[in-house]
């Protein structure tokens, strides 16, 4: 069960910027995990949000995959939803009026099958720029994709081209954000590269690919066969790929993302190197979530005598006293 909001007078200041944006704290949605709109708004004031992250959205409607999409698993959920949408433009006809009359601060995720696809996406939304959409993710990274070729952030030259072709598609008009795979041998490598490629932030990180069987009939419990995961289990891998990414990138703005169900958690990203953080798969289990993670991302912070969120942001690299601030081999 989760402790009772502890926000109170005298907050700490949770105001962050992520590269161009400027953000009132830096709690926000993760793409495909809390619709296309308002989906959450019975439950939390989107408007009170860092910002909204829609989830990812092509040119075209895609059906995604075949169900069952989802596998509760004891320290996360294995998902194959297969970046099913309707399309930029219906999703501005009938998701983005919502989004904006809530007050909320939007980043939309777009995504293609191609390097063109995701040209394609970003000038069917530079259509629906409205005020309230702060930034474009680029979601590069998503495996559940029947042809595991077409992940392009697991090869630097193929993530950078996908990111240009969004910078590209916008025409400047939209700061980009890269979402990245932790499925990769060297991760510094693929950010520096869509860095290179105009990427104004990055998102790390995206699922780890996974499967899960039944015994019994030798066959993969999702429809889609593998699938990412999510939640608790990723938590660490997300610390860890924060952490080397800011030591590689001082300057670089990183949004962190995996496993963040706490304001402790959340916390932990920040200090690892993070601007901004997201909250995924915690709002399967409970819709209210991403506030409840802001709140006690506040009364923790009170507690910790921080009373600005720069205070907190990079502490780990602080604390190592080491030139590049990695952290240590793992050890099996």
């Amino acid at each position: 069960m989760r402790r009772r909001s502890c926000a109170s007078p005298g907050a700490p200041d949770l105001s962050t910027r992520v590269g161009e944006v400027r953000l009132a704290n830096p709690v926000m949605t993760a793409s495909g995990t809390s619709g296309h709109g308002t989906e959450l708004g019975p439950w939390v004031d989107l408007g009170r949000l860092g910002a909204v992250v829609v989830k990812s959205l092509s040119a075209q409607p895609w059906p995604g995959n075949p169900g069952p999409r989802l596998v509760p698993l004891p320290a996360g959920m294995l998902n194959s939803v297969g970046l099913q949408g309707p399309g930029v433009d219906a999703w501005a006809e009938e998701h983005l009026p919502a989004l904006v009359a809530a007050s909320a601060t939007v980043v939309v995720s777009l995504w293609g099958r191609s390097v063109a696809g995701f040209r394609d996406a970003a000038e069917a939304l530079s259509a629906h720029l409205a005020p309230a959409v702060a930034a474009v993710e680029a979601n590069i990274s998503c495996p559940n994709l029947e042809d595991r070729r077409r992940i392009f952030a697991h090869d630097p030259r193929a993530a950078a081209a996908a990111v240009a072709a969004v910078v590209e598609g916008l025409g400047g008009a939209r700061p980009v954000w890269a979402k990245l795979s932790p499925n990769v041998t060297d991760l510094t490598e693929v950010a520096g590269a869509v860095l290179d490629a105009g990427a104004g932030a990055l998102t790390l990180v995206n699922t780890l690919m996974g499967l899960s069987l039944d015994p019994a009939t030798g066959r993969s419990r999702l429809g889609g066969g593998g699938g990412g995961l999510s939640g608790p289990a990723l938590h660490p891998v997300a610390v860890r790929a924060v952490h080397e990414v800011r030591a590689a990138f001082p300057s670089a703005a990183i949004v962190g993302v995996g496993g963040v169900s706490t304001g402790a958690d959340a916390a932990e990203l920040i200090a690892a190197g993070a601007d901004a953080i997201q909250v995924g798969t915690a709002s399967f289990a409970d819709p209210r979530a991403p506030a409840l993670v802001l709140d006690e991302l506040a009364g923790w912070c009170r507690s910790q005598g921080v009373t600005r969120l720069s205070e907190l942001k990079g502490r780990s690299h602080a604390r190592a006293g080491r030139g590049d601030g990695r952290a240590g081999p793992s050890h099996g």
